[in-house]
């Protein structure tokens, strides 16, 4: 009677394992760049607050604040999160600008989105700037 062989060759395990190998350098890079996005989404939500001040602000009066002070929201060092170290709004022309660092990933640390109020007649639309290149950004700033 002759034995059969159970499990598997050399040869068939190492194939799987330069399969698995393949897929992670596919999978690692893009999920980096997820990662940096929901990053930078998590900066555009704490500004949500600042958006609707300035916005607020400009139906009442009829011109933008000239600050966090006068939008009426915290300062722009309250307004922070883990990847944000500051949401400051500038200047009377109705932009805000969202600081990245503290434990945002490096692609991003030091960087700004800025985003710059337009009137529309009774509407606020919201353009996107930045220094974070573009396949980081979300689909609204792009």
């Amino acid at each position: 009677m002759s034995m059969m062989q159970k499990g598997f060759t050399l040869i068939e395990l190492m194939i799987v394992v330069a399969i698995i190998a393949i897929l992670a350098a596919i999978a690692i890079p893009a999920y980096q760049d997820y990662t940096i996005r929901a990053q930078i989404s998590d900066g555009l939500s704490l500004a949500s607050g600042s958006k609707t001040a300035v916005a607020e602000f400009y139906q009442n009066r009829g011109r933008y604040p000239s600050g966090n002070a006068s939008a009426g929201v915290a300062l722009p060092q309250s307004i922070i999160g883990n990847f944000v170290t500051s949401t400051t709004i500038g200047n009377a022309n109705g932009v805000i600008s969202v600081a990245y660092g503290g434990q945002a990933n490096s692609k991003i640390a030091a960087s700004t989105v800025q985003l710059v109020a337009t009137d529309r007649g009774g509407s606020t639309e919201w353009d996107c700037t930045s220094t974070i290149a573009d396949r980081y950004l979300p689909t609204q700033c792009r």
